[in-house]
């Protein structure tokens, strides 16, 4: 006579019940025809079935584990941005869009190209870099300052080039390109002679700020060279700022709205102008007869 197992009494509901023995019928744990809720357990216990979360994340804490995963790769930490990759992997509920961007991310998570502009700014060596676009226009830059930045939660490699055709800053920031990292599949680097530039092409701003955002105002970047209360209007901020781009400091003040005024230079003032003219006629186009 074979010895009897323990037993143990399982209160459960009559739909858990239920449950139960579906689990039991979908891994063919049964007797005779029957689902076997003890074998079920047993198997549970033998590891033999693993017990996972729930896949119910939701998608703004995918959301947050992602942008994490594309800082931690901003600020180097590949390793780690890999293994939030693995970790997203694992959950049903992603889309497939970001499945197939985490798949690719972990099968190469560092450029080649890449690595190798990171060695030629580490040496302040000047190069000269070969890419093509999606449209399937060449492009040929000779670099002589480079560094990875973060604009808006994507990243850029800032650099000044020998090259000016196409670029649309003003005349004193023209040699400054601003290219997005992650529309660079593929690139061609090799290393060129001649000097490493200190930085990049910069001119001086200056703003007025007003009503609450003078007072919650604070400087944002080590570009802020001046930050003070003008003596003859006490509320109101002056902040004199070094930029590189006309494109992504007009990003920035437009956001403020009335609190922000560019006060020089013109060059900067007028586009300015521009654009909020540009936006008055989008909102208010003229009136027909």
């Amino acid at each position: 006579m074979g010895r009897r197992g323990q037993s143990i009494t399982l209160s459960v509901s009559e739909t858990d019940k239920k449950q139960l023995e579906g689990l039991a019928l979908e891994f063919g744990l049964t007797w005779g025809d029957r689902p076997n809720i003890s074998k079920l357990i047993e198997a549970i216990a033998r590891r033999q079935l693993l017990i996972a979360p729930n896949h119910d994340w939701t998608k703004e804490r995918i959301n947050a584990l992602n942008r994490a995963r594309t800082a931690l790769i901003d600020v180097g930490e590949v390793q780690m941005a890999v293994a939030i990759a693995q970790l997203l992997l694992e959950r049903s509920e992603i889309t497939i869009p970001l499945r197939n961007e985490l798949e690719q991310f972990i099968a190469s998570p560092a450029l080649p190209w890449r690595i190798e502009v990171e060695r030629y700014i580490h040496r302040h060596q000047p190069f000269q870099l070969s890419y093509q676009d999606a449209a399937e226009r060449i492009w040929n830059f000779t670099i002589r300052y480079a560094e990875i930045t973060v604009h808006e939660d994507r990243q850029y490699l800032d650099c000044w080039c020998e090259e000016t055709e196409g670029n649309q800053d003003i005349a004193e920031l023209v040699h400054n390109w601003c290219l997005r990292i992650d529309r660079i599949t593929d690139a061609a680097v090799t290393p060129i002679k001649g000097q490493w530039h200190p930085g990049l092409a910069s001119i001086d701003v200056e703003m007025r700020l007003f009503g609450g955002l003078a007072f919650a105002y604070r400087s944002k970047t080590t570009k802020d060279e001046i930050n003070e209360w003008l003596a003859d209007s006490p509320q109101v901020r002056r902040v004199v700022r070094q930029i590189s781009s006309t494109f992504w400091f007009i990003r920035e003040v437009l956001r403020y709205g009335q609190d922000c005024e560019v006060v020089s230079p013109q060059v900067v003032r007028d586009q300015i102008q521009r654009e909020i003219q540009s936006l008055y006629k989008r909102y208010c186009p003229p009136v027909e007869n």
